[in-house]
């Protein structure tokens, strides 16, 4: 099973505070765990909002908003991309992420959600649709 795991904003994130050296020799010892179990597939920071944009999509109109946003607790700072044998697996990995200094400020929080398998959607995903993604994946790879 893929799983996303998604580093939610903070103010200081939104503020673009970058990680201190030790912060990068932290996170990296994790994410070599990960990486020596076999288990990350990717993994990311992302710029403040204040870089972003969003397309509002209404009908056929688009509009597009520049960032920043001002809903921090509901932003995305970053994420893994992972495969796990299960959700219960998954969590155990990620409740020793180190995701915060010590008196950083705020808590900051994790969200997993599973990425979903072809499986997933039945009948209605067909054998030549799932044929279509196949190749696409693999092009994506590289494998292709």
């Amino acid at each position: 099973m893929r799983f996303m795991v998604i580093t939610k904003a903070t103010a200081e994130s939104e503020a673009g505070v970058l990680p201190t050296t030790e912060d990068f020799d932290t996170m990296g010892s994790f994410i070599q765990e990960m990486v020596d179990a076999g288990v990350l597939l990717d993994a990311g920071g992302l710029q403040p909002s204040a870089h972003g944009v969003r397309i509002h999509f209404d009908g056929d109109a688009r509009t597009v908003v520049d960032g920043p946003f001002t809903e921090t607790k509901e932003l995305i700072a970053g994420y893994y991309l992972v495969e796990m044998k299960s959700l219960e697996e998954c969590v155990e990995w990620f409740k020793r992420c180190p995701v915060q200094r010590p008196g950083a400020g705020a808590p900051t929080d994790l969200e997993i959600r599973r990425v979903f398998h072809a499986d997933d959607f039945g009948e209605e995903f067909t054998a030549e649709q799932r044929e279509a993604v196949a190749k696409r994946r693999a092009t994506v790879a590289g494998t292709n």
